[in-house]
């Protein structure tokens, strides 16, 4: 009974200053709206109009109370408007929207790296290529670019007009699958198409032309500019009949590739025409670590 009687008298205390308070609020509304016309600041109008409808419904019961513009009490508090969709938008900034279009320099010159490594690795192979590794490696290096003369080189038709063109093929898928811009064109679609592929023949040249007579190459490992094989014959061939073969290609890819896609369906046909209709696409897919028939996802 005592504890009964101590709960009511702690609650009497508390419900003082609260009551006090609701009349010193309820007098100062009663007040702010009792300003004549000519007093009352145009910018509190909507505020009194909303304050109007809560004395009305504290008199009269609850009511819908109209939906005013103005800023919410509570600055920590953010309510969003259910009439809009909610986007991705709404939660990230144009920032994060935008995607990388720039080429991808680190993964294009690892990937032509590895290519580089497994060239010197078969050509290692070779007698001859061991032979030679002997000397002063400046030396020889240089007496080998400087004797870069004629077409010829005595190489045999395959290993110059369909395996270095090849060579050149895949140095521009390199280029092609790092660059956003031009990885999902399809053949001949746009003037795009056209100024990608010219960036893989640059690409191309690039490599190949290291390939043959750069700090890394078959002058400076192999030294083959020492017994009259250093021509133009690869030099030339390499990065021009191998951006034609890239663009053979990419037609094949888009108008026979495709046709069989849509007419089997049988998964074996389908991988297998991706990957012997584009061998130096297939090629490069390995290089990136992808299965030889991979497309990216704008080509499918």
């Amino acid at each position: 009974m005592k504890q009964l009687l101590l709960c009511l008298v702690l609650l009497a205390f508390v419900e003082q200053p609260t009551v006090g308070q609701d009349s010193h609020s309820e007098k100062s509304l009663v007040g702010t709206l009792s300003k004549s016309p000519q007093q009352e600041d145009p910018a509190d109008n909507s505020k009194s109009k909303s304050m109007t409808s809560i004395i009305n419904g504290s008199s009269s019961g609850w009511k819908l109370l109209t939906k005013t513009n103005q800023p919410s009490s509570t600055p920590f508090i953010v309510f969003v408007d259910q009439s809009k969709p909610l986007t991705l938008a709404t939660f990230k900034g144009k920032e994060d929207l935008e995607v990388d279009q720039s080429f991808h320099w680190s993964a294009a010159l690892k990937q032509s790296l590895i290519f580089l490594g497994v060239q010197h690795g078969y050509a290692l192979t070779q007698p001859k290529t061991r032979r030679d590794l002997k000397g002063a490696f400046f030396k020889d290096y240089t007496s080998s670019v400087a004797s870069l003369h004629g077409w010829a080189d005595g190489g045999r038709f395959f290993t110059n007009y369909i395996a270095h063109p090849m060579q050149g093929s895949l140095l521009g898928f390199i280029q092609v699958q790092n660059d956003p811009k031009g990885v999902n064109l399809h053949y001949n679609e746009s003037r795009a198409y056209w100024c990608s592929r010219l960036k893989a023949l640059a690409w191309s040249a690039a490599w190949s032309t290291q390939f043959e007579i750069g700090p890394v190459s078959q002058a400076s490992i192999g030294n083959v500019g020492l017994h009259g094989k250093q021509t133009y014959v690869d030099i030339v061939m390499t990065p021009t009949a191998g951006i034609g073969l890239l663009v053979l290609e990419d037609f094949l890819d888009e108008n026979v590739v495709k046709a069989i896609e849509r007419n089997s369906k049988n998964f074996y046909v389908k991988i297998a025409s991706r990957t012997f209709l584009n061998p130096t696409r297939s090629v490069a897919n390995l290089l990136r670590f992808k299965s030889p028939w991979y497309r990216d996802e704008g080509l499918r």
